[in-house]
């Protein structure tokens, strides 16, 4: 009787989990895989064997069952585990994701039907509230292509940088070049208050990274049919373009729009008229302005008219509270203190942290104005010396101590900040 192995690798049939039969011969799974990857590579194959790269290659993507669908407060509980705060922020994103499905599950029946057009986002925060953060938590639990992109790279067409189109290559990578797919996507713009207008007064002269390139991303959000270049724009510019129609794709723009406040304290300072007025700014919460934007502030700070009609949802970030910090430190899934404790655990370390220290990290961090980047530089500044030498040491427990961790911030220059 013949010995059943794997003509290709020589495992017998009890050292794999599959062996397929052929007719002269056998195969294993794990080398059918390799061999379909080497096929692939190699540009030749026909067809592929997966159902959904079948529907892929037919340019047919399954309809959207909305009973799948995550809820608007089933997405917010979710981004719940990973960002504290931010509720109102997180309440935006959440039905403009869920009404972002809804209009991808919607079936034109005729001209008489009510079309629904899609709502673009922008969001309002300082550094380290947690814009980036919501982008790439929500990210995970889409079944949309999604990508998160740097407004700062980009300049006017014709100039060094890249084009404004690059954002869809990008979407198109994220959605392995299957073009319905990628026209259903969601894209996150971050650092937008970066390509504000350099001038007060429309440009007479080239604002190349500034306003040519919010005049680039205009037709964009509002949705057109856009010649991409799949593999960059001047690099390759021999290649084959690939059209994609950006009108079912939702844009969401993140930005700190540093100084933006004294804008909006401008503006609420204007209509200063009469005792009523006078007592109406009283009731002004000077502490955080943010939560008074009004599109008018994004005009006055460099944001074109065209594109801040395109980007109709305006929503803010607050500012972190001491209690918000503290809570980031330790509430999250991947908190930063549970990350530490992984990485010494790693080692066999079990690290302890006295809550007397936690209150001094959020002090610091509160006096850095950082938000929860600045938490993040305050422990690892405190930690470095302990998670260099500890794994050699072969501890098995690590206490972080205030004084402790006074004398590391010190060492690190990070405690003159009290002075």
């Amino acid at each position: 009787m013949q010995k059943k192995v794997c003509n290709f690798c020589g495992r017998s049939e009890r050292e794999v989990s599959l062996l397929i039969t052929g007719i002269n011969g056998f195969i294993c799974g794990d080398c059918a895989t390799e061999a379909y990857r080497i096929v692939k590579a190699s540009g030749l194959a026909t067809r592929d064997v997966d159902e959904s790269h079948q529907e892929k290659a037919s340019g047919k993507i399954k309809d959207i069952n909305m009973k799948k669908v995550p809820k608007p407060k089933e997405i917010k509980e979710y981004l719940d585990q990973y960002v504290i705060g931010q509720d109102e922020a997180q309440k935006y994103l959440s039905v403009a994701v869920y009404n972002h499905y809804k209009r991808l599950a919607q079936k034109k029946k005729d001209d008489q039907d009510v079309e629904i057009e899609k709502s673009n986002i922008i969001l309002v925060g300082s550094t380290g509230t947690g814009k980036t953060l919501l982008a790439r938590t929500i990210a995970k639990m889409l079944d949309v292509p999604f990508t998160i992109v740097d407004a700062t790279v980009f300049t006017e067409a014709g100039y060094v940088g890249e084009d404004v189109e690059s954002i869809l290559s990008r979407l198109l990578q994220v959605a392995d070049y299957d073009v319905p797919s990628a026209e259903r996507g969601i894209v996150f713009i971050d650092e937008i208050d970066k390509i504000a207008r350099k001038a007060d007064n429309p440009s007479i002269t080239r604002d190349v990274s500034g306003e040519g390139v919010q005049q680039g991303l205009l037709k964009l959000l509002e949705g057109t049919v856009v010649n991409v270049p799949p593999k960059g724009g001047r690099k390759h510019p021999d290649q084959d373009y690939i059209q994609l129609d950006t009108s079912n794709i939702l844009f969401i723009c993140g930005g700190a729009f540093d100084g933006i406040e004294r804008k909006i304290a401008q503006r609420l300072n204007t209509h200063v008229v009469g005792y009523n007025s006078v007592q109406n700014v009283r009731k002004i919460d000077k502490s955080d302005l943010m939560q008074y934007i009004l599109p008018q502030d994004l005009k006055s700070f460099g944001l074109i008219p065209e594109i801040i009609g395109r980007l109709p949802v305006l929503t803010y970030l607050k500012p972190l509270d001491r209690a918000a910090l503290r809570r980031i430190l330790l509430e999250p899934k991947n908190s930063i203190i549970l990350q530490y404790k992984k990485l010494f655990n790693m080692d066999g370390i079990n690290l302890k942290i006295d809550d007397e220290v936690l209150e001094y990290v959020v002090d610091k961090a509160v006096e850095y104005k950082l938000g929860a980047r600045g938490l993040r530089s305050i422990v690892e500044a405190m930690m470095m010396d302990a998670m260099f030498e500890a794994p050699s040491e072969k501890k098995k427990t690590f206490e972080v101590t205030l004084d402790y961790a006074k004398s590391q911030l010190d060492k690190a220059n990070l405690g003159q900040l009290e002075e």
